[in-house]
């Protein structure tokens, strides 16, 4: 037994690793493809997370709804607005107070996360299955569901639109 809950920790270590690599390459690079690809990386790898945790449906829900979708939709939207790719398309004078703000808003909300499950822990012999997670989110979470999903399409159409009129 032991022998298996070591294999999983070195794999869980090596996907965290990874998963570190890609998030930082993916706020430092300058191409925008490449960025995207990134996430991508980062996405796939909280999908093995959720795999070792033995938590399937996320796992496939993870690589369905963001790594599918959104990405796909992020791309679509780079594509047809014409979005500068280069190395000049961040070259600024705002790092520094990007940086400083990034941090401030982390602090902010690993105090605030800190503080709001502070002395909690999480009961295993109740967790949630399949049908739970199905009921929740068919039932309570429909509206946020739909408002998201009409919220990507906008965006969308509104990506459309602007490389329509650049077109013109």
């Amino acid at each position: 037994m032991t022998e298996a809950i070591g294999a999983q920790g070195y794999v869980f270590a090596g996907v965290g690793l990874v998963m570190a690599f890609a998030a930082v390459r993916l706020v430092t690079t300058k191409n925008l493809v490449h960025g995207a690809l990134y996430l991508v990386v980062t996405l796939l790898g909280a999908a093995v997370v959720f795999l070792l945790t033995l938590a399937e449906f996320v796992a496939w829900v993870q690589v369905l709804i963001y790594v599918g979708a959104v990405i796909v939709l992020i791309l679509f939207g780079l594509m047809l607005t014409k979005a500068p790719l280069g190395p000049t398309a961040f070259d600024n004078e705002q790092r520094g107070l990007a940086a400083l703000v990034a941090a401030l808003i982390f602090a902010l909300t690993s105090s605030v996360t800190w503080t709001a499950f502070e002395g909690k822990t999480i009961d295993f012999d109740t967790a949630f299955g399949v049908e739970a997670v199905g009921q929740e989110l068919f039932t309570t979470m429909v509206l946020p569901f739909e408002v998201v999903s009409v919220l990507l399409l906008a965006a969308l159409v509104g990506a459309v639109i602007l490389a329509k009129r650049d077109d013109d």
